[in-house]
């Protein structure tokens, strides 16, 4: 497995009137191997930019990106990312689907048919090899997306929103294969979601984050992630709770750090006059 560091990393946009949009400040943080984190925060603070970041589809304008020590200067092949919309082609099988990083990597097709038969078992689709994405449920179409990760054996699974088109009970039933599948294979997962209670269920580690520019304001440890009965617990409440205080904060000081900088620089009343 591998490990992924985010070092004082920093990126600013441009937008159309080329005005600059600051998206992620100074982020800081390293995701042991093994280890899984949530990053929550509010819409816009750069959750989904930390993840383009990570799997070096994007470069940050300051700081570096870092897995195993070696910075990351584009994608590498033991990081997978999995995105709200499935990312399926509907003119493929689900089997084409699950084994299509494989294919693009070069992977004979002996050993490219073994890891993709092994992935769909894995999350429950091996009946559904030679189905379409069209005759799948969107719970199932989601195993399949994770499939595809699977197969890929990765070291490194990024999740952007994987869960948040799903019904309640079908999300919590995916969190768990999720969690299933991290408590058997220990690779490094960052998972970015607005679900405070996905957040809790599954990370070992939760990342608060600022409104934009994103920053982090706090890490909440939570080291019963796995445990038996654990969604169920008062403990698991407790950490609810204090994430949400721990959102509320970072709301409101980042409103009045912004209402502060604006009286600082406003013209005053003589000027205006």
């Amino acid at each position: 497995m591998s490990s992924l560091e985010f070092n004082h990393v920093s990126v600013t946009f441009a937008d159309a009137g080329d005005t600059p949009l600051h998206a992620v400040d100074d982020v800081c943080l390293t995701v042991p191997d093994g280890e899984s984190v949530a990053l929550i925060g509010p819409s816009g603070c750069g959750k989904s930019t930390l993840l383009r970041l990570a799997c070096g589809l994007m470069a940050p304008g300051a700081g570096k990106v870092l897995v195993d020590g070696a910075e990351l200067t584009g994608p590498r092949r033991g990081t997978a990312l999995i995105l709200q919309d499935f990312g399926l082609l509907p003119w493929k099988s689900v089997f084409a689907n699950a084994e299509l990083g494989l294919k693009v990597a070069g992977v004979p097709a002996a050993e490219r048919k073994r890891r993709t038969e092994t992935a769909l078992a894995q999350v429950g689709l091996s009946e559904f090899r030679d189905a379409w994405p069209a005759h799948l449920s969107g719970g199932m179409k989601q195993r399949l997306a994770i499939a595809r990760a699977l197969a890929q054996d990765a070291d490194i699974l990024l999740m952007d929103e994987p869960l948040s088109a799903l019904d309640a009970l079908l999300r919590e039933q995916l969190q768990q294969t999720l969690l299933d599948l991290w408590l058997t294979r220990r690779h490094t997962a960052l998972l970015v979601t607005h679900s405070i209670e996905e957040a809790v269920f599954l990370g070992q580690r939760i990342v608060v984050l600022s409104p934009r520019p994103g920053r982090i304001h706090a890490l909440v440890e939570n080291p019963h992630v796995g445990r038996e009965g654990w969604r169920a617990s008062e403990e698991f409440f407790a950490v609810c709770t204090e994430v949400r205080g721990l959102l509320d904060e970072g709301v409101a000081a980042s409103g009045a750090a912004t209402a502060e900088a604006f009286a600082t620089t406003a013209p005053s009343a003589e000027v205006q006059r």
